[in-house]
């Protein structure tokens, strides 16, 4: 017999086996099931949790979710991170705007967006709470930064539909501001000789600006040898000695170092008086890090790796920092960055929240930064000069975003996150893929952290 006549006749046997009179199957065997995936609501009910709160929700519905890609010319901004912009509509013409920017994976962050559009479609946005728990809790497989990212884009949108239908700047909605006077930034600042940390500290006085980030000059191994570590210690030494004892100035170490070796670096710059030492380990490593800080006397900063609120329990339990440092474009949103500003608060915490995206994070996050008590200051991948990244985002916003005055930022004053996107601005950067992160390597081509 041939193979297909055999299949042929297998296959009507099992139908006349299966088939009880009428047509109908007898017994179907169950499909088997492996417990995970109980139904609780139908997946094509719509939207999730209207029957529960159908007599407490608003009448505004969200009709559309739109994601954007935008790429800049690589000498203007890093090209790892196009800009990745969020756009809800509603029935009423209420917009929101939000940013789920992730480095080296813009395309799979815009995916994860569009994945998430189901859930919020026909959704009230005021629920900004209970969308939240629908996109974290509702994906069942949590955290990591590409649902991270993509949940922080949508957040942030809503909380900006929110503002705008409550005619008050999302600050305001949070209870704040804390400081009527804006919000505490730094710039970031890269020299290499005594001569240009003292132009460098001319400037930044000059722009009314108060604190500056700089990088480790090198690499480092597990063990490190001396020179390395003298190159390390001595040009913090120089930055101070060229900026002078009223300038702030953080060094992010990039978790480069082991514990061993940034223990013997944190004890040689304590008389710097750091404002804070970043990631001086890797983050996820709390153990290592505490091992590291144990004798230390310089804040130590980390966190932007970190997604969602629970990514920060351990280091505020095992109270193994003094500042933390979430990204709202990563972490979850204005909702998760204002669930670990509080929860940092009660512990004595501060917050230096991470945004070197483009410029709606930024704002999303000036205006968690205004209403937090314990808010330290906010990062902006930006220089004491402006240069032409700051161009084009006026070229987006209609306005210039980000930009200190007197060493801080300008509170929004207008409703939501206080910004609107030109569609138009949008069309002169079209979106061209997914970059990969930049690497580097140590001499023997083992990958190194950055």
């Amino acid at each position: 017999m041939r193979r297909r006549e055999l299949l042929t006749t297998l296959a009507a046997g099992a139908g006349a086996l299966a088939a009880a009179p009428g047509g109908r199957r007898a017994n179907p065997t169950p499909l088997a099931d492996c417990g995970c995936s109980l139904q609780i609501r139908s997946a094509k009910d719509k939207p999730p949790g209207e029957a529960a709160f159908r007599d407490v929700t608003s009448k505004l519905r969200i009709t559309n979710m739109r994601v954007f890609g935008v790429t800049l010319d690589e000498r203007i901004a890093q090209a790892d991170r196009p800009y990745v912009f969020v756009k809800i509509e509603t029935n009423e013409g209420v917009t929101g705007w939000g940013e789920a920017t992730l480095e080296g994976k813009a395309s799979a962050a815009m995916a994860c967006v569009m994945d998430l559009k189901d859930l919020i479609i026909g959704c009230d946005p005021m629920q900004v709470e209970h969308l939240y728990q629908v996109m974290y809790i509702g994906s069942f497989y949590r955290g990591g930064p590409v649902l991270g990212s993509a949940i922080s884009g949508i957040d942030q949108a809503l909380w900006d539909i929110r503002g705008k239908v409550m005619n008050m700047p999302v600050y305001e909605l949070l209870g704040g501001p804390v400081d009527p006077r804006g919000v505490r930034g730094y710039y970031h600042a890269d020299v290499w000789t005594l001569e240009a940390a003292r132009e460098l500290r001319d400037k930044t006085k000059a722009a009314g600006v108060t604190a500056l980030k700089f990088q480790l000059p090198d690499l480092l191994e597990c063990v490190e040898t001396n020179a390395k570590i003298k190159r390390a210690v001595g040009h913090m030494e120089m930055l101070r000695e060229g900026l002078g004892p009223d300038i702030d100035f953080a060094v992010d170490f990039h978790a480069r170092p082991t514990p061993s070796v940034a223990s013997i670096i944190l004890r040689e710059i304590e008389p710097l008086h750091l404002m804070f030492a970043e990631e001086i380990c890797p983050p996820e490593n709390v153990r290592a890090m505490a091992r590291a800080v144990r004798h230390s006397t310089t804040p130590i900063a980390t966190g932007e790796r970190l997604i969602a609120s629970y990514g920060y329990a351990e280091l505020i339990d095992m109270g193994v920092v003094d500042v933390l440092q979430p990204d709202i474009a990563h972490v979850g949103g204005v909702t998760a960055l204002w669930k670990v500003s509080a929860t940092a608060e009660a512990s004595g915490i501060r917050m230096a929240p991470h945004a070197c995206e483009g410029p709606i994070g930024g704002i999303a996050s000036l205006h968690v930064d205004a209403a937090g008590p314990n808010f330290l200051a906010q990062e902006i991948c930006g220089f004491v000069q402006a240069d032409q990244k700051n161009r084009v985002w006026e070229d987006l916003l209609g306005f210039p975003a980000m930009r200190m005055v007197d060493g801080r930022y300008p509170l929004p004053t207008r409703p939501g996150l206080g910004v609107d996107i030109s569609e138009t601005a949008l069309k002169k950067y079209p979106f061209q893929g997914t970059r990969p992160f930049v690497m580097a390597f140590h001499e023997d081509g083992a990958v190194a952290s950055l």
